[in-house]
C-alpha cells in the first residue's frame, strides 16, 4: 500500500459513516515526500484533526468533483504545506496519547463518582440549583 499512496497525486476518504479514518492517516503516513492531497469525507472522524485537507460532504457528488479539480490544479507549495501540517498532526496523535487520553479520562469519572459517594447530600443540592 506504501507504494500505491506514494505514487497517488491524490487520495480521496469519502466515508459516510465515521470508521477508524486508517486510510486517511496511513495516506498521510505514507507521504514522507511531502506532497499529494488528501480530500476527506466530513463525516470521517480523521476530519476533526486533519483540517488542512480538503473537506467535503460525501453526499454532494460536485462538491467531491470539486476538489478533485482543486487537488489536480494545487500548486506544489500548498500541497507540501498541507501535508507538512496533516503529517505532524498524524505524528503527534499517534496511539499512545490516544491511550493516554482514554486512561485520563477514566480517571476523571472514578474521581467524580468517589466524590459524589462521599457527599450524597452535596449532589443533591448541586442537581437544584
Amino acid at each position: 500500500m506504501f507504494e500505491l499512496y506514494r505514487a497517488a497525486d491524490f487520495c480521496v476518504v469519502n466515508s459516510l459513516h465515521d470508521g477508524m479514518n486508517l486510510v486517511a492517516k496511513e495516506f498521510v503516513s505514507a507521504r514522507d515526500d511531502e506532497d499529494g492531497v488528501l480530500i476527506l469525507s466530513t463525516l470521517a472522524g480523521a476530519s476533526r484533526e486533519l483540517v488542512e485537507a480538503l473537506l467535503v460532504n460525501p453526499f454532494d457528488i460536485g462538491e467531491t468533483a470539486d476538489a478533485i479539480r482543486v487537488a489536480l490544479e494545487m500548486s506544489r507549495d500548498e500541497r507540501r504545506q498541507r501535508m507538512h501540517l496533516m503529517r505532524r498532526t498524524v505524528k503527534e496523535n499517534n496511539v499512545y496519547r490516544w491511550a493516554g487520553r482514554m486512561l485520563m479520562d477514566v480517571a476523571q469519572v472514578r474521581q467524580r463518582q468517589a466524590l459524589a459517594e462521599s457527599r450524597p447530600g452535596e449532589r443533591v443540592r448541586n442537581w437544584q440549583r
